[in-house]
């Protein structure tokens, strides 16, 4: 195989790169501007993603106090529903897509009389619905029956009649010539569609070609809707890979750099149907290093994951997620200022603004947050601070609410959440402080020291040297790799010819463990920090 990359740090910088980490449990995708960590999604091949999802399920109870229904789903819990999400709108769509007036917001969200819902949908009735957010914590997932389904120019909307043009697109003679393109398709009566921002400049086959793949999922659908009965799941959103191929990847994109042939493969043949041009961009990694150290993508990912993340100029942020919000506080820290206090305190705010939009994205925060800036003097400061948030937010996807400074120097914001944060989704309640912290689950250590292992082996075979090696782990990890991990680590030993042998240690914390040689010192990696922890070596 021809190695486009050999681990070295030679290449020139690029704009935009997508890094994409393929392992037997966890696929992560990272994306890059000038080598800095702007997004960053991962998801498990053991845990089930049903944001975008379409279920077909049971009206379960109706609540008019809460004016919200439950449904059953078929999964451990039920979804919840609001009373004004119930029943398709087109409104609810140009909403979502093209903007509407507050007035008729206010009249789709109206309050229902006490039984008015009980006749539309009784208990028991069926109705299909789609999932918009993940149970989180002890809440059910969030479902609407706006169904909407995404393509690579186009969004399908079932039961809508509405065809547009999404708001993104500004210039007004491609506004008409998309829309133009739009009114000549061959669009069923019983789907409305809308083009997406990444239609700008596409021509009329790449619609065509999308609108037929969106109509045969539809059709699936359908066939489930009529022959399948509730509750049952009808659609899937594709995974992670596939999305960013889908919603992601454009010319603007200088690199994709892939480190699973299967992956790189798929994703060069899901391009040369929707954007031929970009396919030269993918690339293809197969160095002995980890794709996220050779491309310092870890080093970066490490501060989404502390509580202290320090600004460049000495000053730094404190992050406190709770179950209703997050709270962060900026500190001065370090920096020495300017002129005056007041300019040295704006510039540290100002910093934090820029920073925190970063964080909000890294972290998947998402619900209330509440921002304690450094208290300003005067007015137009905090207008700048205001203003410099509120800029660093239009590039979010998620959908934002940003309230003006308080005079108690609080911001007050809001940010869409469909899924948990990183740290709800990689960490686990740490048991050795009943939850006051947090520590790395045993999948995430699992992930990691199998990251490492192989690393260890791969320098070994590149030097033409087998590999036998001694694992030190916490208990609960030697657990999750007898039971869950074992094939993996089995397949690994046969791929590279090497031997691994696994010791419990209970004097190490869950997230430690040290990979050694034969021989006790040779130490090929460990983060056991030894000022706390005086390991020794156990029989195994």
């Amino acid at each position: 195989m021809k190695k486009y990359f050999n681990g070295k740090s030679s290449d020139k910088k690029l704009k935009k790169e997508i890094i994409v980490n393929v392992e037997p449990l966890e696929c992560r995708v990272a994306f890059l501007e000038n080598g800095l960590l702007e997004d960053y999604f991962v998801e498990h091949s053991s845990e089930e993603r049903i944001v975008g999802s379409i279920f077909k399920g049971k009206i379960q109870n109706l609540e008019d106090g809460l004016q919200a229904a439950f449904v059953e789903i078929g999964m451990k819990k039920n979804a919840f529903i609001h009373y004004w999400d119930m029943i398709p709108e087109d409104t609810a769509r140009l909403e979502a897509e093209e903007g509407i007036s507050s007035k008729n917001k206010k009249q789709r969200k109206k309050r229902y009389q006490p039984g008015e819902m009980q006749k539309i949908f009784p208990v028991g009735s069926e109705i299909i619905i789609q999932v918009t957010k993940d149970a989180i914590g002890t809440k059910g997932p969030r479902v609407t029956a706006n169904l909407s389904i995404a393509g690579r120019y186009l969004v399908m909307m079932p039961g809508c009649k509405l065809k547009g043009v999404s708001r993104k697109i500004n210039d007004v003679k491609e506004r008409n010539r998309l829309k133009k393109i739009l009114s000549r398709l061959p669009i069923p009566a019983s789907l409305g569609f809308i083009i997406r921002t990444a239609g700008s400049g596409a021509r009329k086959t790449s619609f065509a070609r999308d609108l037929r793949g969106l109509i045969e999922i539809w059709n699936d659908i359908d066939d489930g809707i009529k022959n399948t009965p509730a509750p049952c799941k009808l659609y899937s959103e594709p995974d992670l890979v596939e999305r960013v191929v889908r919603d992601s990847i454009t010319e603007e994109v200088d690199r994709i750099l892939i480190d699973d042939k299967g992956i790189y493969e798929n994703t060069k043949n899901l391009l040369s149907k929707v954007s031929r041009r970009t396919m030269k961009h993918v690339k293809l990694y197969d160095g002995h290093q980890s794709i996220f150290a050779y491309t310092q993508v870890e080093k970066q990912l490490e501060t989404a994951y502390r509580r202290k993340v320090w600004l460049e100029s000495g000053g730094y942020l404190i992050f406190d997620e709770t179950e209703a919000l997050v709270a962060i506080d900026i500190n001065t820290g370090r920096h020495k200022g300017s002129k005056n206090q007041e300019e040295a305190i704006t510039e540290v705010n100002v910093e934090s603004a820029k920073e925190i939009v970063r964080q909000l994205r890294l972290r998947n925060i998402g619900g209330l947050v509440v921002i304690d800036f450094i208290d300003m003097k005067l007015k137009r400061n905090r207008n700048l601070i205001y203003k410099t948030l509120k800029d660093g937010l239009r590039s979010d996807k998620a959908r934002t609410n940003v309230l003006q400074i308080s005079d108690l120097g609080l911001l007050e914001m809001t940010r869409q959440r469909t899924e948990g944060s990183i740290a709800h989704g990689g960490y686990d309640d740490c048991p050795y402080c009943n939850g006051r912290g947090i520590i790395k689950s045993t999948l995430t250590v699992s992930v990691d020291l199998q990251r490492r292992i192989s690393e260890v082996i791969r320098n070994n075979a590149r030097n033409e040297k087998t590999t036998s090696l001694k694992i030190q782990v916490h208990p609960l990890v030697l657990d999750r790799l007898r039971k869950s991990d074992e094939n993996l680590l089995i397949e690994l030993e046969e791929q590279f010819g090497a031997h691994l042998l696994f010791m419990s240690d209970s004097s190490l914390h869950i997230s430690e463990f040290i990979i050694q040689g034969n021989d006790e010192d040779t130490v090929f990696y460990t983060n056991v920090d030894k000022n706390v922890n005086q390991v020794k070596l156990k029989d195994a």
